[in-house]
């Protein structure tokens, strides 16, 4: 069973990394390709490519300038991500075991990166998928990455004995369109908050749920449909009569007042 995350624009470079473990990203070349291309625009240039104010291209140009291919003074990426998936993560407080267990069942999908492991060592960037930066013949990264992705998830999807994607990535990373090429069954998550009589999805709370799940996966080591419908931190259940085979909701009445 794997769990597949987005990224967060959020970045976290400057705390103590809690664990020596560190692996190489598997598709370098191809994400120095990327940078290259980022390295050729202005900052003014990269601000509206990504729809950014000019500060933040400023910030993001001088992240392409120093971006290098070796990783040594790198971050995990599982801490160095710090947006709301990856609070419910928790990766901070992970044993080395538990960093071992996130490595075999976790992924991040990256613009940059195409796939990451907890453990691979990244330097600090910003490029959504969504993004619209053109190299070659491809007009936009979906185009640039083809099948690479959707390939490597399913050639390490079948070294597991339960061969499983849990799909808690936005449609941005993970679309229709690349779940078409995946050879193996595809769970989708949902969470949903108590709304006067019925529930619905907030962007917050959703976001945090998500990586609630990657760690519930990671720390009991979950391989079947079964473990992922005993999720239930911080007040959320398994919803039976709102999920099917490949989709799963998971619904909370009141939420922690801590």
């Amino acid at each position: 069973m794997l769990v597949l995350l987005s990224p967060s624009k959020n970045l976290d470079f400057k705390t103590k990394s809690v664990t020596r473990k560190r692996t190489e990203p598997m598709f370098l070349e191809k994400a120095e390709i990327l940078i290259d291309e980022l390295r050729t625009l202005k900052p003014r240039q990269i601000a509206n490519l990504m729809g950014i104010s000019n500060d933040l291209g400023e910030l993001n140009a001088d992240r392409y300038s120093n971006w290098e291919l070796n990783t040594r003074t790198g971050r995990p990426a599982a801490l160095a991500f710090r947006g709301d998936v990856y609070l419910g993560l928790g990766a901070r407080d992970f044993s080395e075991r538990d960093f071992t267990s996130a490595q075999r069942r976790v992924r991040i999908l990256s613009g940059l990166y195409g796939v990451l492991r907890p453990l691979d060592m990244i330097h600090p960037y910003r490029l959504e998928m969504g993004t619209a930066l053109q190299y070659g013949n491809s007009k936009n990264l979906y185009e640039y990455w083809g099948s690479t992705i959707v390939d490597q998830l399913n050639r390490e999807l079948e070294t597991h004995r339960n061969p499983i994607l849990v799909n808690c990535a936005s449609t941005e990373y993970f679309p229709e369109s690349s779940q078409k090429g995946l050879n193996f069954p595809v769970v989708k998550c949902s969470f949903l908050e108590k709304h006067g009589d019925d529930y619905r999805f907030m962007s917050y709370f959703g976001k945090r749920a998500r990586g609630l799940l990657a760690r519930h996966v990671v720390l009991n080591r979950t391989e079947t449909r079964k473990g992922l419908k005993e999720f239930s931190s911080e007040g959320y259940y398994f919803a039976d009569w709102r999920s099917s085979r490949d989709s799963f909701v998971f619904l909370r009445d009141e939420r922690p007042t801590n």
